[in-house]
């Protein structure tokens, strides 16, 4: 395995813990209804969805060359 595939395998890892983490928050805010939470919960799930397809990308390229 080469380097540019396990760092995009890491930076995939990395999304998706993140993105547990954001579901998990926006959960609990929903539970308390809590407005601003709900919002960084939201913003939260986008960063990861956007951090998941930079990795796939990456990998993607990566198999192409």
């Amino acid at each position: 395995m080469n380097i540019k595939k396990a760092k995009g395998l890491l930076g995939l890892a990395g999304a998706l813990g993140g993105a547990v983490a954001a579901v998990s928050g926006f959960r609990n805010a929903r539970a308390k209804n809590d407005k601003l939470a709900l919002a960084n919960a939201i913003a939260s799930i986008a960063v990861a969805l956007t951090g998941a397809a930079l990795a796939v990308r990456a990998l993607r390229k990566d198999e192409l060359a």
